[in-house]
């Protein structure tokens, strides 16, 4: 099956020279939640709005469900709902009217009952008839994935959507998101929180400078780039290692209390087995034993060379 996003070298020049994106290459499968990560300025929102027709591509092609977006605007922007970083409503409409108008604008017929089904799954069926002026930040966010929503489109883009919002109101995010997969929504999402992809992402993207640095099944990169770490925890004190253990990537730490090794989970487990017994050997013996994996924001710092 092809699939529903394909992006061919995608370059992004301003008037100014500065380029935004450099050749992207980036297909995106129909009912995937794809993360997108990466600094301020990494590209993720001008690739997000040429994609949705809000910008103009200076190179490359984007297809949508097989669409040209410049070519075929009203086509490909009729299958995507796009939930942008700002929180850009009519503060003195109520949110039942301005969902309801953001389904005309797409040329749909009013349908009372879809709306109904959008507020109630986003927690603001309670609301409807606020005026979006007397809403918190959190509440407007979700008015915004309503609105996004009230098309019934095929692909929804989320620009930072929990942005500002409290762990509670982001953790039903998140569960919405699921909801929206399983009934064969395609997600893309940019986020600076790395567990919220961690959490509900597919595959994860690594922008940074313009350039797509990696796309990887979610499992998959933390498998391939992430390390574990033993750490030992020492009956006895020691002053320091025995010089045959200089330069294997053990280390002693906490006072001379505990012994730390990074390994290569998939390939190194002969090599603990072989360390386990060398320490036995040199009358090194340890109370306590225990692994830790490194984490997706981990691997992203070590990708991006540490920007911010």
């Amino acid at each position: 099956m092809a699939p529903i996003i394909s992006i061919r070298n995608l370059t992004k020049i301003y008037g100014n020279g500065f380029q935004a994106l450099k050749g992207i290459d980036l297909d995106v499968e129909k009912g995937e939640i794809l993360a997108l990560l990466g600094p301020n300025g990494a590209g993720k929102t001008t690739m997000i709005s040429i994609v949705c027709g809000i910008a103009n591509p200076s190179g490359g092609t984007v297809l949508v469900g097989g669409h040209d977006v410049v070519k075929d605007f009203r086509a490909t922007r009729s299958m995507i709902g796009l939930v942008p970083q700002e929180l850009t409503t009519d503060q003195f409409e109520t949110v039942w009217n301005t969902v309801s108008f953001s389904r005309g604008l797409h040329g749909k017929k009013a349908d009372p009952a879809h709306i109904e089904k959008v507020l109630r799954d986003l927690s603001l069926w309670d609301k409807k008839d606020n005026t979006l002026r007397q809403l918190s930040g959190g509440m407007k966010r979700r008015v915004l994935i309503a609105k996004a929503l009230s098309h019934e489109p095929e692909i929804l883009f989320l620009d930072e959507p929990t942005a500002g919002v409290d762990v509670a109101l982001r953790k039903d995010m998140w569960h919405v998101v699921e909801k929206l997969r399983e009934a064969g929504v395609t997600i893309i999402l940019t986020t600076h929180y790395i567990e919220e992809a961690e959490e509900i992402a597919d595959r994860v993207g690594v922008i940074n400078g313009g350039e797509l640095l990696l796309v990887e099944d979610k499992t998959a990169l933390m498998a391939k780039l992430g390390r574990k770490q033993l750490i030992l925890e020492l009956t006895e004190p020691l002053e320091e290692l025995p010089a045959s253990f200089a330069g294997n990537g053990l280390a002693l730490t906490a006072g001379g209390n505990r012994l730390t090794y990074e390994f290569d989970a998939e390939n190194d487990q002969e090599s603990i087995a072989a360390l386990l017994t060398r320490l036995a050997e040199h009358n090194i013996h340890f109370k306590d034993l225990s692994t830790q994996q490194s984490s997706l924001e981990d691997i992203f710092v070590a990708l991006v060379g540490g920007a911010k």
